[in-house]
């Protein structure tokens, strides 16, 4: 019983110390990632393009200077984010195969316009 006790309890600190040791790396692997900034100015997206190598992963952090809400939506990304005005998003995108992949603002459709090239 004692000899179950003691491989329990061998197991729980192993275990606490690789959920510590992931906690502490994850910002690291977060940190590799480039990080693009693109604002919405006037209902655009500033810039409307963006060049990035097949099999990066980015970061992008959008800023809506817009004093109404934006969503930055991509079918082909997969992705879509309400953005208050004044606010800023952070999306995480990649790795990608080469080629486009447009994005739009779902509230302005007409204007906020804009694609990444993955070459």
């Amino acid at each position: 019983m004692e000899k179950m006790k003691l491989n329990r309890m061998k197991r729980l600190k192993q275990n606490w110390f690789f959920f510590l040791l992931l906690f502490i790396l994850s910002p690291t692997v977060i940190g590799e990632r480039r990080v693009i900034h693109i604002e919405i100015i006037n209902h655009l997206f500033v810039p409307d393009q963006i060049t990035i190598k097949s099999g990066e992963k980015i970061k992008l952090v959008i800023f809506n200077r817009d004093k109404t809400p934006e969503e930055f939506e991509s079918y082909e990304l997969n992705r879509e984010k309400v953005i208050m005005g004044g606010r800023k998003a952070n999306i995480f995108i990649g790795p990608l195969a080469t080629g486009e992949y447009p994005f739009f603002g779902e509230f302005n459709q007409k204007t906020a316009l804009g694609k990444i090239i993955v070459e």
